[in-house]
């Protein structure tokens, strides 16, 4: 009994020695499916580069939803004006349930995608197996995932619209002095919006998000493909080109489909605007569309645009720096040159 007792101190010694702590720690991660680990990563970078961007994120909800003493100011001055009000925790209002959303929302685009993109091979052979089939299924993946996660993007904005003034009392953007209820976090808002609307209270809006999802994948990964079609030979396989593509196909898909996200801002926040009067103003994403051109001008249909712009350099760096970032620490290993430039 001695001696084994000896040689498992021994080796316990041993072990302190040559770090086998670490090498557990190494096994652990080791231990956790690749496709985990690029979630994580990747959700984790997305986090990151939302909160970096989150202050022009709320300015450009103030502006979308014509909230009073913002609609006619630039985002410079709407920053100043946010920040003397609220504080410097005032760039953040809302950010939270933008950040709980994205793990959820990514899980299930990653894994309904796989199951529409084979339902779509098995009972429409008649359209080949070519990058229609990748549209289609990954509309479909992502029509899915917005309507599992939009409550809490409809969190995100009500949290963003309410601003307090100097005096601590909410006005929500009106001129009056009559009192609101005053959302205090994500719960509050979720639990006040079903006790007011039920289940459609809580996706108030979703129609103009589901309406804009097609037209921008196709829009995206069309003009994808025009812009790599223009890149040298040379340049096809580079990751930072088919990044910069990508960054520049989104931005031109959502300038195109930012009219739907107006609208969509606009419903969500109607029973906090002053000229609410007990009934929705907007009954569809068309009526959202004329009503906005008819009283609030065209202008208005793009009011914040220019803030996508703004944030899509530092948001794309950012997030790309922290996912490197997260494969090191989570040591995921790198994929295989041509499953790495698939997915970049």
């Amino acid at each position: 009994m001695d001696s084994s007792q000896g040689s498992v101190l021994s080796s316990n010694v041993a072990g302190l020695v040559d770090g086998s702590s670490a090498q557990r720690e190494v096994s652990y991660l080791d231990g956790i499916p690749i496709y985990v680990k690029e979630l994580i990563a990747g959700g984790a970078a997305d986090a990151f580069a939302k909160t970096t961007v989150a202050p022009l994120e709320r300015i450009k909800i103030l502006l979308q939803t014509r909230t009073e003493g913002f609609h006619s100011l630039g985002v410079f001055q709407s920053l100043k004006k946010l920040l003397k009000h609220e504080g410097f925790q005032g760039f953040y209002k809302g950010n939270g349930a933008s950040v709980i959303r994205i793990i959820p929302y990514a899980a299930l685009h990653f894994m309904t995608y796989e199951q529409y993109r084979c339902w779509i091979l098995n009972n429409c052979s008649a359209l080949g197996t070519g990058p229609l089939i990748d549209l289609l299924a990954g509309s479909a993946a992502r029509g899915t995932a917005v309507l599992c996660t939009y409550p809490l993007d409809l969190a995100r904005t009500k949290l963003a619209y309410q601003v307090t003034d100097t005096r601590g009392s909410f006005n929500y953007g009106m001129k009056s002095n009559h009192a609101q209820p005053a959302y205090s976090g994500i719960k509050d808002v979720l639990r006040s919006v079903y006790k007011e609307g039920g289940a459609c209270g809580l996706y108030r809006g979703v129609g103009p998000t589901l309406t804009g999802i097609l037209p921008y994948a196709g829009l995206k990964f069309y003009i994808y493909e025009e812009l790599k079609r223009r890149v040298p030979e040379e340049h096809q396989t580079s990751i930072m080109m088919r990044l910069s593509c990508g960054a520049l196909a989104g931005l031109f898909g959502q300038t195109f489909t930012y009219p739907l996200d107006v609208v969509r801002r606009q419903m969500q926040v109607e029973n906090l605007q002053p000229s609410f009067q007990g009934n929705a103003r907007y009954r569809n994403t068309w009526e959202g569309l004329t009503t906005i051109v008819h009283n609030q001008g065209w202008r208005q249909l793009f009011a914040g645009l220019s803030i996508n712009y703004i944030k899509i350099v530092p948001s794309v760096a950012i997030g790309f720096t922290a996912y490197d970032m997260m494969k090191f620490w989570l040591r995921i290993p790198p994929r295989q040159r041509t499953q790495s430039i698939s997915a970049a």
